[in-house]
Order: structure tokens, then C-alpha cells, then sequence
């Protein structure tokens, strides 16, 4: 999994009016918990562009004041009308210990049952999973290859090393749907 660095510094003062006016000096309040104490933090905007705007998972190289942190986003707030970055929350992840996170699922080869006219449907984009740090990839890819028409890959389907899917293992991820003009797959 790639790793962003990202610097930050020390929120001096805590509430509403100090997080308002930071804000409109381009600095977003943040979080950092889950270790031995509790940081509040204010981390520069376009700092974000890179860990939050971007489909790929990262971790966080936080740089708070000469000290390192290795943490992940655990909860992005935005406003509600303008969907500016408000609040960032960042979980320390601690050696040893499991994190869970969202990887992307993406898909490779071509599926016979589309090419006979059969519509792709991937019900699902992102998995939750849980491991340790340096175990989670950046993508999970599933093989299509070898899906016809009606048939269907579910979460159980899908076998990971050193990681689990924390995810219903009944739930349908990726199905090749029946459409009005489908060839009839040759007799033998």
C-alpha cells in the first residue's frame, strides 16, 4: 500500500471560532487517535489533494512537529452545500496491531457470458478488510473470465492472504446480467 507524507502542527486553541477561522486561513483541524494520547492538529488544505481526492488507499506519513506518525483517514467531514473539507479524523495505526480499511475491487479478463451480449453488473466497488499494515494491498482483483450469463462471484468466492474480508460473505459483488438479445451458446 502506498504512503503519503503529510505534515501538520499542534492546535494551540480547541472549539468553534479558532476551527472557523483556520479554516478561512486554508488550514484543516484534524485528529490524530488511537495511541498513547490524543493530538488535535491543523494540517494545510491542499495537504489533502493526494490522500482524500484520489481512488487509490494510502496510508498517512504524519509529520506533527519533528515527530512521525503512520496513521490512516478514519473519518472525512465536508460541508454540506459547498463540500469543503471541514474535520479529518486519523487513526495511529500501531505496530502488530490490525487495521481495517476499504480497498477497491477491480476486475480483469473478459467474461464469455458479456460477449455473448450478457450485461457486466459489480454490485460492489470497495471491500472492507482487516490486517496488519504492511499485508493490505492496494486492489483486490477478480477474474471474470469464467463468468457466463446469470452467474455470479460473492464475497466467499474471493481468497486473500494475511488479510480478511470483514464484508457479508453472501453478498453478490460481481453478476453478468441477462439482457433482451442474447445469443444462445452453441450446442455441442
Amino acid at each position: 500500500m502506498k504512503s503519503v507524507s503529510v505534515s501538520g502542527s499542534l492546535r494551540k486553541n480547541v472549539g468553534k471560532k479558532d476551527a472557523k477561522e483556520q479554516r478561512k486561513n486554508g488550514l484543516i483541524p484534524a485528529v490524530l487517535y488511537g495511541g498513547e494520547k490524543q493530538l488535535p492538529l491543523l494540517i494545510e488544505e491542499k495537504s489533502f489533494k493526494d490522500v482524500i481526492y484520489t481512488p487509490e488507499v494510502c496510508y498517512v506519513e504524519l509529520n506533527v512537529e519533528g515527530k512521525n506518525y503512520k496513521a490512516v483517514i478514519q473519518e472525512a467531514q465536508f460541508h454540506k452545500v459547498t463540500d469543503k473539507l471541514l474535520h479529518v479524523d486519523f487513526l495511529e495505526v500501531m505496530p502488530k496491531k490490525p487495521v481495517t480499511i476499504d480497498i477497491p475491487l477491480l476486475t480483469k479478463g473478459d467474461s464469455p457470458g458479456v460477449m455473448r451480449g450478457g450485461k457486466l453488473s459489480q454490485r460492489v466497488r470497495k471491500l472492507k478488510v482487516k490486517g496488519l499494515l504492511e499485508h493490505i494491498p492496494d486492489n483486490i482483483t477478480v477474474d471474470i473470465s469464467s463468468l457466463d450469463i446469470l452467474d455470479t462471484i460473492k464475497i466467499e468466492d474471493i481468497q486473500l492472504d494475511a488479510i480478511s474480508i470483514i464484508d457479508n460473505p453472501s453478498t453478490v459483488v460481481i453478476t453478468v446480467l441477462s439482457s433482451r438479445n442474447v445469443e444462445e451458446a452453441p450446442k455441442e
